[in-house]
């Protein structure tokens, strides 16, 4: 018999409501001992599965708090165990001694995500179903909170499982030819196998593929902006935050550190960079930061490119034109609030670039750059739709174990090896996508995985 866990499964802050979940065996009967129901002839353990009642928490005379007792039976619930949910009034104090209440009559506290633990552990769900569980909470936006939804409800599970059959199908039979070649031939078996293991190389390469764009979903757009000295960089962020995150001066190399903050435009998370103004100095602390400006680039999905619209370009936005040509950019006319003399046509005759202009002081052409920013990432490569998005590092990783894996079957097929060695390969590549379900995982690892999860899930 497994013991019974508590926790406190909602958020550790005063609100309206405050749930306390119990699972394992005895859930049932703590309950009954402290939960009394408004109609008296109700009994929590002979409530029919997936029903409330209305109540007070009442041990040895004292009454605790009104409540509602959710009852939900084996096997069909969060973790597969018997499972009972009170909720409570939200007092951090309230609920803490309710749950020392349930923990004195013969439960444990819960683990962080020992009730997903128990689920995963029950075969409710595989480990990327688990994994998403946490997604989902720490979702930033809403297609980040889509695409760990599809994976909850098993949209790479099925993939994963699909593939692991095929290869599961051709292991087998290659071992049944070896063993009884009288009534398993070989005699095409290789070619029908390159076959099997292109398509799912196919299938593999998909899946790392979408691990790009499955970070910016769950990440954000890491949106770096870039520009001379005093050109409004800092302005920019602050007219997008809606707020003066950032100081704003008219002393050129007011920003020397990069700054971040996350902005979110109708459901699209940009993880926006602000960065020290790029140009040749001798300030030993401005010229770090300038260095890291230029880091930070590399790493960035998406560049704004702050230009000064009252001024002609000059020699430090030559250079960061140079350095942000490779990438998908948008540059922003700023200071329209007054005369423009900038060259547009210079710069898209030097820089594959979106531009527009705004006036950052002013507040004005921001929904402009909204809307340019949305146009963009649902229109181009960052688009989102109802694929399955790998956003776990840990599937990612063990994706190219796979693809490694089958390339050697390829390579074994192509230099016309012995049956025998396709299966060293094919085994290979079956356990690696069995980890990102979890059916090949150590304890250790599992033990790990789930210790990242947030108490009470």
């Amino acid at each position: 018999m497994k013991d019974t866990i508590a926790a406190i499964a909602t958020g550790m802050g005063n609100s309206g409501i405050g749930i306390i979940r119990i699972s394992g065996d005895e859930a049932l009967n703590i309950a009954n001992k402290i939960f009394k129901p408004k109609n008296s002839n109700k009994d929590i353990s002979s409530m029919e599965s997936y029903t409330a009642a209305y109540g007070v928490i009442e041990y040895e005379g004292e009454i605790y708090d009104e409540a509602i007792a959710l009852i939900m039976k084996a096997p069909k619930t969060y973790t597969a165990e018997d499972v009972v949910e009170l909720d409570c009034h939200g007092g951090v104090t309230i609920l803490k001694r309710i749950l020392d209440l349930v923990i004195k009559l013969g439960a444990r506290p819960a683990e962080p995500g020992e009730f997903t633990k128990r689920a995963f552990l029950n075969g409710r769900i595989d480990m990327s179903q688990a994994e998403s569980v946490m997604d989902l909470i720490h979702a930033k936006n809403d297609m980040a909170a889509k695409s760990s939804l599809k994976q909850l409800r098993g949209g790479l599970k099925d993939i994963i499982s699909g593939m692991r059959e095929k290869l599961l199908y051709n292991i087998a039979y290659i071992e049944s030819a070896l063993d009884d070649p009288e009534n398993y031939s070989l005699e095409d078996f290789p070619q029908q196998l390159k076959e099997t293991v292109d398509n799912l190389l196919i299938t593999v390469e998909s899946l790392i593929k979408s691990s790009d764009n499955g970070r910016i979903i769950k990440e954000g757009i890491r949106t770096v902006i870039v520009g001379r000295p005093n050109a409004g960089k800092s302005s920019v962020l602050n007219m997008l935050l809606g707020e003066d995150r950032a100081i704003v001066t008219d002393i050129e190399g007011t920003t020397r550190d990069t700054l971040e903050e996350l902005i979110n435009i109708d459901g699209i998370t940009l993880n926006m960079v602000d960065t020290a103004g790029i140009r040749d100095t001798e300030d030993l602390v401005e010229k770090i930061g300038v260095d890291k400006a230029k880091d930070s680039i590399l790493d960035a999905d998406l560049i704004l490119y702050i230009v000064d619209g009252t001024a002609q370009l000059d020699e430090n936005d030559f250079k960061i034109i140079d350095i942000i040509k490779d990438k998908k950019s948008i540059t922003i006319i700023n200071k329209n609030d007054m005369d423009i003399v900038v060259d547009k046509l210079l710069i898209t005759s030097k820089i594959n670039t979106e531009i527009i202009e705004l006036s950052a002081k002013e507040g004005t052409g921001k929904d402009t750059l909204k809307n340019l920013l949305k146009e963009m990432f649902f229109n181009e490569e960052l688009s989102y739709n109802d694929e399955i998005y790998i956003t776990n590092l840990r599937h990612k990783n063990l994706l190219y174990d796979t693809k490694e894996s089958l390339t050697k079957v390829l390579e074994s097929i192509s230099l016309d090896m012995g049956e025998d060695f396709f299966t060293i390969d094919l085994m290979s590549a079956y356990a690696s996508l069995g980890r990102i379900i979890g059916e090949e995982l150590e304890d250790d690892l599992v033990n790990k995985i789930f210790a990242e999860f947030c108490m009470g899930k």
